[in-house]
């Protein structure tokens, strides 16, 4: 009798899963987790340059919100630490940190669309990035109450 090996399906060759996530899902929740972490040490460093020198940031044209650079830089301090943290328990894997990363990434894009006079290229570039935290934490639907590393 002739051993026959079955040959493996399409859809064993499909790209492994994490728990009924893809690949890409829990690569841009890393990856989320990694700009918030690295976005938070930036921003705690425009806050201090923002509390240290009243006078580094010039603002560009007229804008409606106009606000003191000191006060910017205390805004930022604050909201890059908490930043930074939350994007520490999201690479943990906390299912808190995912929807704290929401918030905090939502209050960061605002944050820095008011910060557009001062710095409007590395306005832009936070911007950006918060969008794509949002997006990649909003499409993570992953288990919630996992608390290991991925």
């Amino acid at each position: 009798m002739a051993k026959t090996t079955a040959q493996p399906s399409a859809s064993q060759h499909s790209a492994p899963s994490h728990g009924g996530r893809s690949t890409w899902v829990v690569g841009g929740t890393v990856f989320a987790g990694v700009l918030m972490l690295v976005d938070g040490v930036l921003m705690v460093l425009q806050g201090i340059v923002g509390i240290a020198k009243d006078d580094v940031y010039a603002r560009i044209g007229n804008y409606v919100f106009e606000f003191d650079s000191t006060a910017w830089g205390w805004t930022h301090l604050i909201l890059g630490v908490i930043v930074g943290l939350v994007g520490a328990a999201i690479l943990r894997g906390a299912g808190w940190g995912r929807v704290m990363g929401v918030v905090l990434a939502s209050l960061a894009l605002i944050a820095n669309f008011m910060w557009l006079p001062y710095q409007p290229v590395w306005a832009v570039v936070s911007i950006a990035i918060a969008v794509f935290v949002i997006w990649a934490l909003c499409t993570d639907r992953g288990d919630r109450g996992r608390s290991s590393a991925y």
